[in-house]
């Protein structure tokens, strides 16, 4: 070294994407890791301090205490809410790491807030922590739901290493931080919501929440995608990720369960929002079958499996004579890939020509089917629609169909069928290989099972002719 001059440590800047958390050396317009475009932003990280030492070697051994594996239950912290505490497997467990994700708007602080007042009542200390509001802001909401707690200690602070030197001197059960994009780690440079700032303020929380016992939720941001905002390490940190889901043109919200530790994952809870709040929907297959007509062309009931619940909702599909070269394929609430699926089934082996016709498909009420178990129904509605003739209003359709038109079996059958039949219907449609899934129905439920081996035999008794419409008299003049 010259001397006179002392050492400094250098800084380094390297670009990294936004959303999936790649490093480049350089900028570049779209990321090659994950494809997105102008998500690549530079960042300025400090060089580590040099640690080398002659004595940082010590030949003195060093023990390790382990502790013993523990098989119980771990300890839950009931919500008071009965739709949470499902979607969280019982309770939100002591020590744990929980995320919530939603839309701008959606509702996740009004469903903290409650949440917090719901732990409160049970008995445990809640340290709300607002980073985008000031404590008379977040106050009005409070007073607004009608939550007034003396366990409930709200505040507003940015710097992360602040929040966490006031929760580890108050010690509550439960720290509440929003949002994760908003708060920062003074030692590093770069913004807040960075990928930088969020994965390493991630870890200083993960670390207090395992450290102090501490429950620590987190609330985050969605990208235009529906996707958390962040990089996946965050997701992989935490314990439980929650999806608050809904549109905001409607009152219902859906909290949906898409990691968890200590439960089942693709649990869902259903809300609907009014002028108090949030309010849990008992019922929620009878919500999403309310509006629905008897004799309707299309329309076809479905049981679907979120989680551990069965849920009876609508599946509707409309095709019309397409005047395009390519007809148009729209499906909301199901993957259009197994729309185009059925419809070359349907045309193969069931001799429907749905070639030339616009084809959509809809799952009423907001709901998003992912299993495989709605391609009956998806198919008993296209069958009705293009034939003109209604569904029996009391038939329920489950069922997976294969490339060869047959019929596969799916998985919680008597669940589906315990449910439709306590909503009052009475015609089941399954595929044949399910009968040896049949345990512990009653005699008059499974009686009631019209067992469907090939789309052929869905077709018998689901499509009929459609009544020839009266011809128009031509006009004279």
């Amino acid at each position: 070294m010259i001397p006179g001059r002392v050492g400094k440590s250098k800084s380094k800047t390297t670009f990294v994407c936004q959303n999936c958390g790649a490093q480049r050396p350089r900028w570049e317009g779209r990321c090659s890791e994950c494809g997105s475009w102008n998500t690549i932003v530079e960042e300025v990280t400090a060089a580590p301090a040099d640690s080398r030492s002659k004595n940082t070697l010590s030949n003195k051994p060093v023990s390790l205490e382990v502790a013993p594996l523990q098989t119980e239950n771990a300890p839950r912290l009931s919500c008071t809410i009965k739709e949470l505490d499902r979607v969280l497997g019982g309770g939100l467990v002591q020590g744990s790491f929980c995320l919530l994700g939603g839309e701008p708007g959606i509702g996740k602080s009004t469903l903290i807030l409650q949440m917090a007042a719901g732990l409160a009542k049970s008995g445990s200390d809640v340290l709300y922590i607002s980073a985008e509001e000031s404590v008379p802001q977040t106050g009005q909401r409070a007073k607004r739901l009608g939550i007034n707690h003396p366990k409930i200690k709200i505040g507003t602070e940015n710097n992360l290493e602040s929040i966490c030197e006031l929760a580890k001197l108050q010690r509550p059960a439960v720290l509440v931080v929003d949002s994760i994009q908003t708060v920062y780690l003074p030692d590093l440079s770069s913004a807040p919501g960075s990928v930088s700032q969020v994965r390493e303020c991630a870890g200083q929380l993960m670390n207090l929440a395992k450290s102090y016992n501490i429950s620590v939720i987190v609330i985050g941001h969605v990208t235009k995608d529906g996707n958390i905002a962040g990089p996946k390490v965050l997701e992989h940190l935490v314990d439980t990720v929650l999806s608050f889901e809904g549109d905001q043109n409607h009152h219902f919200r859906l909290l949906r369960a898409l990691k968890n530790r200590f439960g089942a994952t693709h649990e869902l809870g259903i809300f609907q929002m009014g002028s108090e709040g949030l309010r849990e929907v008992a019922n929620p297959s009878e919500m999403f079958l309310e509006e629905r007509t008897t004799d309707a062309v299309g329309s076809v009931v479905f049981c679907s499996m979120e989680g551990t619940r069965p849920l009876l909702c609508e599946v509707q599909a409309l095709t019309v004579k397409s005047p395009l070269p390519n007809p148009r394929r729209t499906a909301i609430g199901f993957d259009l890939n197994r729309v185009h699926l059925l419809i070359a089934v349907l045309d193969r082996h069931a001799n429907l020509n749905l070639s030339f016709s616009d084809i959509f498909v809809n799952v009423v009420g907001g709901l998003k089917l992912i299993e495989p178990a709605a391609d009956l129904a998806v198919a008993a509605a296209l069958i009705s629609t293009e034939s003109g003739h209604p569904v029996d209003s009391t038939s329920v359709y489950f069922g997976e169909i294969g490339l060869t038109g047959e019929i596969r079996a799916v998985p919680f059958i008597e669940l589906r069928i315990r449910e439709a039949d306590k909503l009052g219907f009475s015609k089941f449609y399954v595929a044949a290989s399910n009968k040896k899934h049949i345990f512990d129905l009653p005699k008059d439920l499974v009686s009631k099972i019209i067992w469907v081996k090939h789309i052929r035999d869905l077709i018998d008794g689901t499509r009929r002719p459609m009544k020839a419409a009266p011809r128009a008299t031509p006009l004279t003049i």
